[in-house]
């Protein structure tokens, strides 16, 4: 296996990397809330254990969000964004063993090497090779994995909402994806269905737990989804606003969930004394986040955003924990809480379960698709998708590599 690995690769063309006598079309962040559709160099062979993917779908993800917001540090012009994609292999490098051309495969959105002491222990999120990101080493006091599409503070790798892209220890990285599994099923086993697993088990989530989630997006969705499939005898789950409407979409495929909405509640209560009622006093066994760290309920910290002076919100966490129990130290302690930051999903711990699972049909990705779009619109997308727009929860981007809708996947949108 090859042991190097090139970073600060995040626009082929503009690196040097790229063979501009090849072109393709690539979705590139420009600014804060400005991004656009580009032709430029596609991707070659830098590595030896490199993987070029003829992209077959790639979709947006909450967290690309941020990255359109300006919210994540060293994100520079002309990068090439999208962390959730699968394709075709179209060429490998010649350490490459274990994927050949013309394979079908999904990448993970994290990118580990496979040799380091935390991919040995599965916990690819925390490579300690793919990230060159220094700024990165210093706010976390340690290395995370690179992503794909996420700016220079991750290593600096062009992302996938493109028509091809380079994948670092390709071996590592890509999973096989079956014939009985299409791409608007596999796709998701690059982040959303396992971040959502993860969010579930790591949590502990166990025979007749009540659950409640905050945040009703595709994440949230999955994870209510995957908290009834670990034997949750109630999923509780919370969101508002302009996102109202996910609440009603998600419980029309989940009958047995229960909502809050949390901007309309009776008087003088909150979302913690409304789940404290719905739970006999006790509030929820298990509250997860899945809204993003971006979302604030209070003024101060909406304009501390709008001023850049802060990233991160704590409201929803603060819910979560006074939901649970009045939270100070001697509760902390007495009463066993437990305060977990789940990290980005170890992705290649759980795929292959997932993918099983997915052959089984014992869960089911299309439940929170509902949007198909060519990647040539994908500008309009981000607009739409940036503002709740109703009716779409997560998306299947569609390159001209990709086959026809599968059956009960949606058909395509035109803009």
């Amino acid at each position: 296996m090859s042991t190097s690995i090139t970073t600060d690769v995040s626009n082929y063309e503009a690196h040097g990397y790229g063979d501009p006598s090849h072109r393709m079309k690539a979705l590139t962040w420009q600014g804060k809330n400005s991004v656009k559709v580009v032709e430029t160099a596609c991707p070659t062979i830098i590595d030896t254990g490199d993987v070029i993917l003829r992209v077959t779908g790639s979709t947006i993800c909450g967290s690309d969000l941020h990255l359109l917001h300006g919210a994540i540090p060293d994100l520079q012009p002309g990068d090439i964004l999208g962390h959730e994609f699968c394709g075709v292999i179209a060429s490998v490098g010649p350490a490459v063993k274990k994927v050949k051309v013309g394979d079908r495969v999904v990448a993970s959105f994290q990118i580990a090497c496979g040799e380091c002491y935390y991919c040995k222990k599965k916990l690819s999120s925390m490579c300690e090779r793919t990230n060159s990101s220094e700024a990165a080493y210093k706010l976390y006091g340690r290395r995370t994995a690179g992503m794909f599409g996420y700016s220079h503070f991750t290593g600096g790798f062009a992302g996938g909402q493109a028509e091809y892209v380079r994948v670092p220890y390709g071996d590592v990285n890509l999973l096989l994806l079956p014939d009985d599994v299409p791409d608007e099923k596999g796709l998701y086993l690059s982040d959303v269905l396992a971040t959502s697993w993860n969010a579930v088990v790591d949590t502990g989530v166990e025979e007749g737990d009540t659950v409640a989630i905050w945040g009703a997006g595709p994440v949230g969705q999955m994870a209510a989804e995957f908290s009834f499939f670990n034997g949750a005898k109630r999923v509780i789950l919370i969101d508002g606003g302009h996102g109202k409407w996910r609440l009603d979409f998600v419980k029309k495929i989940l009958p047995k969930l229960e909502t809050v909405e949390y901007t309309n509640l009776a008087k003088g209560e909150s979302v913690t004394s409304t789940l404290k009622k719905m739970c006999d006093g006790r509030g929820p066994d298990v509250a997860i986040e899945c809204a993003a760290g971006e979302y604030a309920k209070g003024w101060a910290h909406y304009f501390e955003r709008l001023l850049g002076m802060e990233t991160d919100t704590p409201e929803l966490v603060n819910e979560m924990i006074t939901s649970c129990d009045h939270f100070n130290i001697g509760s902390l302690m007495e009463t066993g809480i437990r305060l977990i930051g789940n990290g980005q999903a170890p992705v290649q711990k759980y795929w292959k379960d997932l993918l099983n699972y997915i052959q089984q049909e014992k869960i089911h990705p299309l439940h929170m698709v509902t949007h198909r779009y060519k990647l040539e619109d994908m500008e309009k997308v981000y607009d739409l998708f940036n503002k709740r727009d109703p009716g779409m929860q997560k998306v299947f981007v569609q390159t001209k590599f990709s086959d026809p809708p599968a059956p009960g996947a949606p058909a395509l949108t035109e803009l």
